[in-house]
């Protein structure tokens, strides 16, 4: 294996998820409407109906797909908004200045679980915080 190509999020509200991630930094490098025999059988449902957008970071090699599935609909019952679910829990991002990104986070209205923690063991700072549709994000900060 070389590196994770991408994490994919299904979600309800794409363009309000989409544009969360845009402001965040990232680019859309692709969207597109997915349907047919060939998207069917590759996700094991039957009559998809999609629509995805390609997310990264300018400089990262890892994506975010985000993606909506219309057809069959999403079951409501998943609930990824706590750290101690089954299931993929949270994305973690790495920044230079992890204040910066508090700061421009609190000028989007959004609001970090706690303050910033150290992990004494390597010196990491990292703090949590929800990203929409209740996707917990982490920022983390490495000693240089």
């Amino acid at each position: 294996m070389k590196y994770i190509d991408h994490v994919n999020l299904v979600v309800n509200d794409l363009e309000a998820v989409r544009n969360f991630f845009l402001k965040f930094g990232f680019l859309e490098r692709d969207s597109s409407e997915l349907q047919g025999e060939w998207i069917s059988r590759i996700v094991g449902l039957e009559n998809v109906h999609a629509k995805y957008s390609m997310l990264s970071l300018p400089e990262g090699q890892t994506n975010i797909e985000l993606i909506k599935y219309f057809n069959p609909e999403s079951p409501q019952k998943n609930s990824p908004d706590k750290a101690n679910q089954l299931g993929i829990r949270h994305i973690a991002f790495i920044v230079d200045d992890i204040d910066e990104h508090i700061h421009k986070l609190s000028g989007m209205g959004i609001e970090c679980f706690d303050e910033v923690q150290t992990y004494a063991k390597n010196g990491k700072r990292l703090v949590y915080f929800y990203g929409p549709e209740g996707v917990i994000l982490e920022l983390a900060q490495y000693p240089e």
